[in-house]
């Protein structure tokens, strides 16, 4: 079970910056057998500077589709996406490339992100070079970004990816992502193939980026544990609709949809070990 979260946890500071990424009256529909499927329904979230909104539902509630419009690798129906308030919702070439370095992804299964025939050096070099990073940067960004996630070069990047745990692995995802140098960070169910101590310390990971480098941080899960561990705001989507918003404590403590009252349960000492 995910480790419930403190008090301090919960009160700590939240942010009111700048509004980075935002989404209004996002929808998305599928044609399937002949009839329409709505898998997002009319979705408007806003991700401010240096905050962490989790995004929590179950399977098939419509939370890795809006990721995956939000990454612009899905068309939207209707709606609009907006980066530093610019509409990116029909970019495409080098301004589609430019938005996904500075709107990067964490996916959930951590082995299949990878080569498993090249070391993970070679492989984050490989992603720098794609980047037309010059060489001479790249052993100085690859060792700052593994620094980021608490792993140290000498005993990476001679591994092959199935030497490392899961939970380095994961790491490892997000040091390749952080050598982008995003301004966003969209985490898809990152944690949910990790057992419980790999969980926590990814998340802490998570947290610690967006405390030390500003990072907005965009956390999908099944799971309202691990949600109101790591993030200021949560949004609830039930059946491709957002059912519930707010602050992790307002969620916490004054549920107002049935779905999110039924989550909680789920979770029975997330109230207990807090005090208003």
């Amino acid at each position: 079970m995910t480790q419930s979260p403190t008090p301090e946890m919960i009160t700590r500071s939240r942010s009111d910056g700048e509004i980075l990424l935002s989404c209004r009256n996002v929808t998305k529909e599928f044609s399937v057998a002949g009839s329409t499927v709505v898998a997002v329904d009319d979705v408007s979230l806003d991700f401010p500077e240096a905050s962490v909104l989790a995004v929590v539902g179950e399977s098939g509630s419509g939370k890795s589709t809006l990721a995956r419009m939000l990454l612009r690798l899905m068309p939207v129906t209707s709606g609009t996406i907006t980066f530093r308030g610019q509409d990116v919702t029909s970019l495409s070439g080098k301004g589609l490339r430019e938005y996904w370095s500075e709107v990067q992804a964490v996916f959930q299964d951590p082995f299949a992100s990878f080569n498993q025939f090249f070391t993970v050096g070679s492989l984050l070099r490989r992603s720098l070079a794609l980047a037309q990073v010059p060489k001479d940067e790249a052993d100085s960004l690859i060792e700052t970004c593994l620094g980021y996630v608490n792993m140290k070069p000498k005993d990476t990047l001679g591994k092959f990816p199935h030497q490392l745990s899961g939970g380095q692995r994961q790491r490892v995802m997000v040091a390749r992502a952080l050598m982008m140098k995003p301004k966003v960070l969209l985490a898809d169910e990152a944690t949910s193939m990790l057992d419980a101590t790999l969980r926590v310390n990814v998340l802490n990971v998570l947290d610690d980026l967006r405390a030390d480098l500003g990072l907005t941080v965009l956390f999908i899960t099944h799971d309202i544990g691990q949600a109101c561990y790591l993030a200021d705001r949560v949004a609830v989507m039930e059946r491709g609709k957002v059912v519930e918003r707010g602050t992790t404590e307002e969620v916490i403590f004054s549920p107002q949809a049935e779905y999110t009252q039924r989550l909680l349960a789920d979770v029975p000492d997330l109230r207990g070990s807090l005090k208003r």
